[in-house]
């Protein structure tokens, strides 16, 4: 079975079965193909729960299934590879939480969305990379812990300097590969482009870019500029996306090596065996870990509007 056949076995089964099929941007393009919806972790578990499929399939990483199940607690959610998981959201645990709390107990506790749906029953509120500057100054609160990305947080503290926001250790692989000295390249190899990048990137990095914002930002701002060429400063399968959606204009990675394999181990024969039952990780949370954590997301849906 070739590329193509395969998608249109996919195609046919999910309609027989009624399952429904999500894909994170940073997911290879055939992929993206045999998907209802692509985006981010958080647009795409809204998606699913507005849809009346009861079978969803996560192309994406374990914290992106778990807000799915989250939000959609009586749907039937699987992991289209089960080996998936995300490095930063396995950085701080509860109990680090717990004992940060005990530590600052005049803090709110902001968490980066992407953490594990067991941290975030303890935290006060969690954020996206898109909506957290709107959130935070939304927040009451002065004096803000802001979990587990150092970089996210240091890029909404200097947005925001009437906060007192703190950050600590940690922060995004793929992300962090990426230093001052590509951009310095790639403004010497690209002087007409602009750089465009994710603020889970270094400080002195999205300092020197033209835009930083989320992946759906980037790829938003990209679609709509009127500019020609582009350096992208995210995962580098963004690239090959806008290549197939801006055929028009250039597309350039700011690092090659910025690549995220966690996302990368999901491949298309995954897909095919989890919707053909072959293989399924399907997404099981304790009925009060998904309450507690629907709190957290809940208030950060309020904030957002």
């Amino acid at each position: 079975m070739n590329t193509k056949e395969m998608q249109d076995e996919i195609k046919r089964i999910k309609k027989e079965k009624d399952m429904l099929i999500l894909a994170h941007a940073y997911q290879s393009q055939d992929i993206l193909e045999v998907a209802d919806y692509t985006g981010d972790s958080y647009g795409l578990s809204v998606q699913a729960s507005k849809t009346h499929h009861q079978n969803v399939v996560m192309c994406g990483v374990r914290f992106m299934a778990e807000t799915v199940k989250i939000l959609s607690p009586e749907k039937h959610v699987y992991l289209a590879n089960r080996y998936t998981g995300c490095p930063m959201a396995q950085q701080m645990t509860k109990e680090d939480v717990l004992m940060l709390k005990e530590k600052y107990p005049e803090y709110a506790v902001v968490a980066y969305i992407n953490t594990t749906s067991e941290l975030k029953t303890v935290v006060d509120m969690v954020v996206t990379s898109s909506s957290a500057v709107r959130i935070l100054k939304k927040m009451p609160q002065k004096d803000i812990l802001f979990i587990p990305d150092p970089n996210l947080g240091s890029w909404v503290a200097k947005q925001l300097p009437e906060k007192n926001i703190k950050t600590f250790q940690g922060g995004c692989p793929t992300h962090w590969r990426i230093t001052k000295k590509d951009v310095e390249k790639a403004r010497k190899e690209h002087p007409e482009a602009e750089i465009l990048v994710h603020p889970e990137c270094r400080p002195e990095v999205t300092e020197l870019a033209d835009y930083a914002g989320s992946t759906t930002g980037i790829m938003k701002y990209a679609k709509e500029s009127d500019k020609k060429e582009f350096v992208i400063g995210t995962e580098n399968s963004i690239v090959q996306h806008l290549q197939f959606d801006c055929p028009d204009k250039k597309f350039y990675c700011l690092s090659v090596e910025c690549v995220c394999h966690n996302m990368r181990q999901t491949t298309l024969v995954d897909v095919y065996n989890t919707i053909t039952g072959k293989e399924q990780e399907e997404i099981l949370l304790p009925e009060d870990i998904m309450q507690k954590a629907k709190i957290a997301i809940d208030r950060m849906v309020e904030a957002g509007k």
